[in-house]
């Protein structure tokens, strides 16, 4: 069966995280992804490494490209601009993540490819959007991070303010452009007119601040950083066991009960102060030390058996490789190896989407720098001749 969006062409002139993210659900969903790269080079992150495959793609580009075709084009150059154009006025979808106006003198901004297709939904992923003081600043996962306050309450109390593991400002902002995107797609259905969209990692950061931004919003006291605790719930966190590290998040005040019967003080449970949630978050401090005192009596799996046979939410803290061998991970098919068109084996992460109608299908390994160039511009007209002179004034 076809996937979700067969039949949905897009355009993909973004690179590195944001944009390639957006491109690459899309593509899990169905669509055809053409990502243009620029020739000799490619996208940054083919040179993010190490860790590479031993042919030398980055594991990092790897992460983000399934599902697409690679098409090289200099768009600097006048014969590079008009595939793109050709491209563009059957397409449904550009995306991209230039800088604003960047694509304006070469004549592939939303107002000169609509002229083309109006039809075409055109996405644009720039750090701080289309308008505002700071629209002309680059963007940069951990600056925006930085900016955005996702900082400030990231890392322990007492230390200084971290950034997440991964690029997540990026990866909220692929997340919100495909759904911008798909949206999109949906009005048109409607309207017949396509449209811009305009797509900030700021914006997104701020947006995913979530609980943490209405806490400021209503109460307007700054949030803290509070390391691995939590800023509503208590006690919701990291305890240390006599062997190791566990979560133990209990959620409601049934939970907290069953917590100080199994660590056996049930007396906490009725103690004024603990009573309730919004008491137990006054007296975070006071209570979390003795729950972190009565937790080192014993070792991680003793009190995560008990926990979990209670109801009470908690669980380990596995690293990289203890997740990934982890049998829910298999079971739900988030690790996959595909098969590229030289018979390369290429191991990735699943796409977490499960439809049970349309399921996503992996039918393109991350491609070669280049490799459906001449593929490409023979579908939109070039005859051999035209794609050997493309090629020897350096346009593909």
């Amino acid at each position: 069966m076809a996937g979700a969006l067969a039949g949905i062409k897009v355009v993909d002139l973004s690179r590195v995280l944001a944009g390639p993210w957006a491109s690459q659900l899309l593509a899990d969903l169905g669509a055809e992804v053409i990502k243009i790269e620029k020739p000799g080079s490619g996208d940054d992150t083919r040179q993010w490494s190490p860790p590479s495959l031993p042919d030398g793609r980055a594991a990092y580009y790897l992460c983000a490209n399934r599902g697409k075709r690679s098409l090289t084009v200099d768009i600097t150059q006048p014969d590079g601009q008009e595939i793109i154009r050709r491209l563009a006025a059957d397409a449904d979808v550009v995306l991209e993540n230039y800088k604003v106006g960047g694509l304006k003198k070469y004549g592939l901004d939303y107002d000169s490819l609509k002229a083309i297709n109006p039809k075409l939904v055109y996405c644009s992923i720039t750090g701080f959007g289309q308008t505002g003081p700071y629209a002309s600043y680059a963007g940069y996962d951990y600056i925006v991070q930085g900016m955005s306050g996702l900082m400030s309450i990231t890392g322990p109390a007492d230390g200084e303010p971290h950034k997440v593991g991964v690029a997540v400002s990026d990866l909220f902002t692929g997340l919100y452009a495909a759904n911008a995107v798909q949206a999109a797609l949906i009005a048109r259905e409607r309207t017949g007119a396509g449209q811009h969209i305009d797509m900030a990692l700021f914006d997104c950061s701020l947006a995913m601040l979530a609980n943490v931004a209405s806490n400021w919003l209503v109460g307007r006291t700054v949030p803290p950083r509070l390391g691995n605790a939590h800023a509503n719930i208590v006690p919701y966190q990291v305890f240390s066991a006599s062997d190791g590290h566990f979560i133990l998040a209990c959620g409601n005040d049934k939970q907290f009960v069953d917590v100080c019967r199994i660590i056996g003080q049930p007396q906490w449970a009725r103690d004024a102060r603990f009573v309730t949630n919004p008491q137990r978050v006054a007296n975070r401090l006071h209570l979390v030390s003795l729950l972190a005192m009565a937790f080192r009596h014993h070792g991680r799996d003793y009190w995560l058996e008990r926990l979990d046979k209670a109801g009470v939410p908690c669980g380990p803290i596995n690293d990289v490789a203890e997740a990934f061998e982890d049998p829910q991970t298999q079971a739900r098919g988030m690790e996959l190896t595909m098969t590229d068109a030289e018979g390369r084996q290429v191991p990735m992460v699943g796409c977490p989407i499960k439809l049970s109608g349309t399921p996503v299908e992996y039918n393109l390994a991350p491609p070669d720098l280049g490799e459906h160039t001449e593929q490409i511009l023979r579908a939109l007209g070039y005859v051999d001749s035209d794609i050997v002179a493309l090629r020897n004034n350096g346009t593909v």
